[in-house]
């Protein structure tokens, strides 16, 4: 007798767990794990969109003033960063763009570091090479903030990460540790969800 009243407690919260599961799937929530991108450990700050949003046409630019959209990357998975150098949380956790960038940059995986300064390229690029001695990132400018807007960024840094599609699936307001393998896994699962 000791034991059937765990044993009772241990099944009504399985049979309350399924009934949640259950519940939020009737809602349109996800309920496998295996089907939404890990946001754990360093990435908990990492927020998702229930569903994906095309992310904003607005152009930026590059550092030679030509004129960019996210069409230009293919169907690479982007990360896209807003920064300036002002920003000590930007300036912080830009490294760490570097180093994703050079582990991860390639065929499938671009980080866009979006500058918000209104001297552009000419205080910015300066600074990325010569202050912080950075080798891997490329610079974009966004010095008018028009796309900053379009994407509703408040603050900086912040960061969106895109699909295949260019779609957002999700963002992290302030700074982050990039070069995580936390956040190494996010992006390896959107790239690999995607193909």
């Amino acid at each position: 007798m000791k034991h059937c009243y765990p044993n009772r407690l241990k099944l009504a919260g399985i049979k309350t767990v399924l009934a949640l599961l259950a519940i939020l799937s009737l809602l349109g929530y996800p309920v496998q794990a295996d089907n939404y991108p890990p946001t754990v450990g360093k990435m908990r700050g990492f927020v998702l969109l229930k569903e994906p949003v095309a992310a904003p046409e607005t152009p930026f630019f590059d550092e030679s003033d030509a004129v960019r959209h996210f069409s230009d990357f293919g169907d690479q998975v982007l990360l896209v960063n807003f920064w300036a150098t002002w920003c000590a949380p930007c300036v912080r956790e830009m490294p760490d763009l570097d180093r994703l960038q050079a582990d991860m940059g390639g065929p499938d995986f671009q980080v866009i570091t979006i500058n918000q300064d209104i001297k552009g390229a000419a205080i910015a690029g300066p600074f990325l090479r010569d202050r912080l001695g950075l080798e891997n990132l490329t610079l974009f400018i966004d010095k008018k903030m028009k796309l900053g807007r379009a994407f509703k960024v408040r603050g900086l840094p912040t960061t969106f990460l895109l699909d295949r599609q260019h779609r957002v699936i999700g963002s992290y307001a302030g700074p982050a540790d990039w070069a995580s393998e936390d956040a190494k896994t996010l992006i390896q699962h959107v790239i690999d969800s995607s193909r």
